[in-house]
């Protein structure tokens, strides 16, 4: 939907499944549409749209894209991003690691994200903007030493050419976001910066800033224990341009025994939840996952410090019973950057992928309530602070 300081705001379509383009247009028309009832029934309703690289190829149909921009149109709803980051399947299966595969090393990551950006330009009107989101290159471990092989960046080099072909014919601003994730080949704001610096060299594309920037998702800023302002400012100070912002939250906790009993309740088998340790807000150490954590840290006897930070995407609108907390500062904090710095970022996404895994005592509403109520929180956070007007939402 469109807000104040020309600022979109869409929630993500990856909390819903959909792997083939029929089973994600039926989450569009089932889902999507009941959403719309309650957010925003008579205006223009924006959709985030994920689209595996199966449904991404079916869509790309010039008969099935144009049913499909009808459909928007009759539907009163409109594209102004795609998450391009999962290429596979993502909801009912084991994804953890493999999320990252194909990663910016091979010609598939390449080829998808293309055919992404060729769909978006079907679907948008001429001047207007539209962004993709993607993995941040590769996953440290693929790679040893965390050195990212040159070919990631020739394949960027190369997508950002093609970007640049594409939005010709409509005069469009089109731009990729890269997204610091934890245990990504960048996760933090310094390795961030240094990756776009390597970039940069690389490509020697002086356009190359306006094509290929940074999707801030707050959640995983948050779990690498950065402030929202100073990571957001250093960002923009270097010349990257913020893609989109991810408004999520993680879990937080002091990890006493009781509390890491407590969080038995979160390790699942689909999503890979990086566990970050710090020490008077240092970061003093790393686990892959959840259950790696909860395992190696008695096992190893280590030190525990004074707080755990773990990736999984919890509600914005309900947080965790306590003594298990979130993250939603961060969230908050990068509004108020945001609300400083209004033409920093035009595209915010709501992104809670995880309703299926959460544990029962969080699934207290179904999808589309859930989805409702973190509109209503989101647009209550930015009518705050001057960019977005009173949320009026259909109870």
């Amino acid at each position: 939907m469109k807000l104040l300081q020309n600022i979109e705001l869409a929630y993500c379509t990856n909390v819903h499944r959909g792997s083939t383009w029929e089973e994600t247009f039926h989450a569009l028309k089932t889902y999507v549409l009941d959403v719309k009832k309650l957010v925003s029934p008579q205006e223009r309703f924006a959709i985030g749209l994920r689209l595996s690289a199966n449904a991404a190829k079916s869509l790309s149909d010039p008969k099935i894209l144009s049913g499909f921009q009808n459909w928007l149109d009759d539907k009163n709803c409109y594209v102004f991003t795609i998450n391009g980051f999962p290429y596979g399947n993502f909801h009912g299966e084991r994804v953890k690691e493999q999320v990252y595969r194909p990663d910016w090393t091979e010609n598939d990551r390449l080829e998808y994200t293309i055919l992404l950006f060729e769909i978006l330009e079907n679907l948008l009107q001429p001047g207007e903007e539209g962004s993709v989101s993607t993995l941040p290159a590769s996953f440290k471990e693929f790679h040893p030493a965390n050195e990212i092989p040159t070919r990631a960046y020739e394949n960027l080099s190369q997508c950002a050419l093609e970007i640049d072909r594409i939005k010709q014919a409509k005069g469009l601003d089109l731009h990729l976001g890269l997204e610091p994730e934890p245990l990504g080949s960048f996760e933090t704001t310094q390795e961030t910066l240094s990756f776009f610096e390597k970039l940069n060299k690389h490509a020697g594309n002086e356009n190359l800033n306006k094509l290929i920037g940074v999707n801030y998702d707050c959640c995983h800023l948050a779990v690498e224990y950065e402030n929202a302002s100073d990571g957001l400012n250093q960002l923009m100070q270097a010349g990257i341009r913020l893609s989109k912002l991810h408004l999520s939250s993680a879990l937080k906790v002091e990890p006493t025994i009781e509390n890491r009993k407590s969080l038995q309740s979160f390790v699942e088998e689909v999503y890979l939840h990086q566990v970050v340790v710090g020490k008077e807000g240092n970061i003093v150490r790393r686990h892959k996952d959840l259950d790696i954590a909860l395992k190696e840290e008695i096992e190893k006897q280590y030190e525990p410090g004074d707080e755990w930070r773990i990736h999984f995407h919890v509600p914005l609108h309900a947080s965790p019973k306590k003594p298990l907390g979130d993250t939603k500062n961060h969230v908050l904090d990068t509004l108020d950057w945001l609300a400083i710095n209004p033409s920093a970022c035009r595209h915010l996404e709501m992104e809670t992928y995880t309703w299926e895994v959460l544990p029962t005592e969080l699934q207290t509403l179904d999808v589309v309530e859930q989805v409702a109520k973190e509109y209503q929180w989101t647009l209550n956070a930015l009518e705050v602070r001057g960019l977005a007007k009173q949320a009026s939402l259909k109870e």
